[in-house]
């Protein structure tokens, strides 16, 4: 636990070699512990090796062009000196276009997109890849417009271009998005073959989490300057036609030929993971299997999923369930051989795919797998029985209830015994299930109500990066995005804990809920999911602690008290206007003061053994990465009204609840 002398831990980072782990061994490269998102984590790796982004953002991929963006506007260079370019054109293809143009005249390039924009670049993808360009796209995994809009996560875009001919290889999280960026980047170059480097939407490129960013002097000599590894097209000196028009006697032999850069992907994928995994202590394969040697039914997935399959793996198997999960992290080069080896003993295999393709023999995940097993029917050896599950389409909550029903629908459990099964709605195939817990033991989390447009993105990240700072916890922290949020409803998540969480779902049990304003009441069941003897912070303009809790409907005080909840508030609005430098600041230091008032009610910087002044001069050392920019007025102004919001919280149930007893 963190001491007195030294209030300040760093945020911890999760070692994933074997000689790491037993403390037997430190890596040259552990990197260096932040906590950001999926989209942070990937500018951090490619505006420090590419010379260049050509995009045009588009949702959930704009944060990553907005960091490369911002780099190119303060005259970044990348680790070479080279200055930072960033080319907007007026579509997701001319993008495209543009990216092929700059990798053609030797530069090293990126793109960051996502849904109709991906698909949208689709035919030149093929040209990209046809001409051999060693690019690297990154793609927040996003649902194509189908019956409606929608802007959350879903593999429908990447499956739609898995035909192009790139490499593609997907993150569980933030970490693997961070470190498969180099891998990818690494691979392209070394077989001339173009990536994507793929994250669930929002889901990672969204969500806060403790990662090991990669050292400077690690990439300088892992991705190498790009004069020496990339061909110039255009260079007069040695002139090479491309693009050229070829006819029945020669373009086959064009296509055929290229199968000789695509022999090499998977041992050059194979080697890139082992000497990043030397250098790091984070090992990666193409294909990750959990607890799967003696397993009889195994769950394999991409992306959170596979990620929080982990979770349910040790849950089960605590309960003597001989369960495992296999993550898919290449998906191209698809790699059979080792899916099969992986799978050969089990009994029964589900496939969870955020895609759903019902004209197909199976979905795109699905096919594949069996294509993996074929050949090992087809000499006459044992297959497991392989079943297909549709779940996490548009971001549609997958929570570890839900992976456990596929679980037990393998063995035969419910009353559907098909071959194919979704997740999370109402319909004659779906899985049914419960609620299972598996936050980590002693996890704290937190769920906050507010109104889209009040900066609750903003607070959250905020309160989950000092949190995980000042305490040297794991934290993970996302929004309820929604594309029509602004002026209505909407949640945001955090939780704290001493190991790393692996769900990536909504959180249906909370210690501490936060509410914008009592109108919460009306707008939903603000006390659901919350722990019995947990906490409610309210938003309110009184600061009477019997006015406060008088103005609270009459059936929540009778759940309250029934469950022992604990009633605090405050007048954050009125002490953000107090103290704002300038009413535009107001709006944002409303949040700032959840600061104050969650060092108060969580349990921290007691267990820590830390005073109210350690605590609060520790929380505004780190402030200046925040505001320091924006001057010393408004970083002191910060530091106010995170301290006076800390002394001023009202503790409405010790006001009120002695006078109820009397009474």
């Amino acid at each position: 636990m963190t001491s007195h002398a030294n209030p300040v831990a760093p945020a911890p980072v999760e070692a994933a070699s074997e000689e790491a782990a037993q403390g037997t061994a430190t890596p040259p490269f552990p990197g260096r512990p932040a906590i950001v998102d999926g989209s942070e984590a990937i500018a951090h790796v490619e505006i420090r090796i590419s010379e260049a982004a050509c995009a045009y953002p588009i949702t959930p991929s704009t944060t990553m062009a907005a960091i490369f963006q911002a780099a190119v506007a303060d005259g970044r260079t990348n680790l070479w000196g080279t200055p930072l370019r960033f080319i907007e054109p007026e579509s997701e293809h001319s993008s495209a276009s543009a990216a092929e143009g700059f990798a053609l005249a030797g530069g090293r390039v990126t793109n960051f997109t996502a849904g109709q924009g991906l698909i949208l670049m689709k035919e030149v993808l093929y040209v990209i890849s046809g001409k051999r360009l060693p690019v690297v796209f990154h793609v927040g995994a996003r649902a194509l417009t189908s019956q409606a809009l929608n802007i959350h996560a879903g593999h429908d875009d990447v499956m739609g271009v898995a035909d192009t001919g790139w490499g593609m290889v997907f993150a569980r999280n933030a970490q693997e998005a961070t470190d498969l960026t180099a891998i990818a980047r690494r691979v392209a170059e070394r077989t001339e073959t173009p990536f994507f480097c793929v994250q669930d939407g929002f889901l990672t490129t969204h969500t806060l989490e403790n990662v090991a960013l990669p050292e400077d002097d690690l990439l300088r000599s892992f991705i190498a300057d790009p004069r020496e590894n990339l061909r110039d097209y255009f260079d007069p000196a040695e002139a090479l036609m491309t693009g050229v028009v070829q006819n029945q006697d020669s373009y086959m032999k064009g296509r055929i030929g290229q199968r000789g850069f695509y022999a090499r992907l998977p041992e050059e994928l194979r080697d890139a993971m082992l000497e990043w995994g030397n250098a790091t202590g984070r090992r990666y394969g193409l294909v990750d299997a959990y607890r799967c040697d003696d397993a009889d039914e195994i769950l394999v997935a991409m992306g959170t999923i596979a990620d929080t399959a982990t979770a349910v793996v040790d849950h089960l198997r605590g309960l003597g369930r001989a369960v495992g999960c296999l993550a898919i992290t290449s998906f191209r080069p698809f790699p059979s051989t080792d899916v099969a080896d992986v799978l050969r003993k089990a009994r029964a295999v589900a496939i969870v795919e955020r895609t759903d393709d019902p004209a197909a023999a199976d979905n795109p995940l699905t096919r594949e797998i069996k294509a993996a097993l074929f050949g090992l029917a087809a000499d006459g050896a044992p297959v497991p029985r392989v079943r297909s599950v549709s779940a996490g389409l548009g971001s549609r909550d997958v929570s570890a209830g839900d992976l456990v029903a596929v679980f037990d629908w393998l063995v035969g459990h419910g009353t559907h015994h098909g071959p194919y099964a979704v997740l999370g709605v109402r319909h004659p195939l779906a899985l049914t299930s419960d609620p299972v817990q598996l936050r980590p033991p002693g996890a704290y989390s937190v769920r906050g109500h507010s109104i889209g447009g009040f900066g609750s993105v903003t607070t959250n990240k905020l309160l989950a990066t000092l949190i995980g700072e000042l305490f040297g916890r794991y934290v993970q922290a996302y929004p309820r995005y929604g594309s029509e949020k602004k002026g209505l409803p909407t949640a945001y998540y955090l939780t704290i804990a001493s190991q790393r969480i692996r769900g990536h779902a909504e959180l249906d049990q909370v210690d501490l809920v936060s509410l914008h304003d009592v109108s919460a009441f009306r707008q939903g069941r603000p006390l659901s999911g919350l722990v019995d003897g947990g906490a409610l912070f309210l938003q309110s303009r009184e600061t009477d602690a019997p006015a406060i809790w008088a103005s609270l409907p009459s059936d929540a005080r009778a759940e309250i008290l029934a469950r022992r909840i604990r009633v605090f508030a405050l007048d954050t609005a009125a002490l953000a206007r107090q103290h704002a430098p300038r009413p535009e600041f107001v709006l944002r230091m409303q949040g700032v003061a959840l600061v104050g008032v969650f060092l108060r009610i969580a349990p921290f910087a007691a267990e820590a053994g830390l005073s109210r002044d350690q605590v609060l001069a520790a929380a505004g050392e780190r402030l200046g990465r925040f505001f320091g920019k924006r001057g010393a007025s408004v970083l002191a102004a910060n530091r106010a009204v995170i301290a006076e919001a800390y002394d001023a919280l009202i503790d409405v149930t010790a006001g009120v609840l002695p006078r109820r007893r009397e009474d």
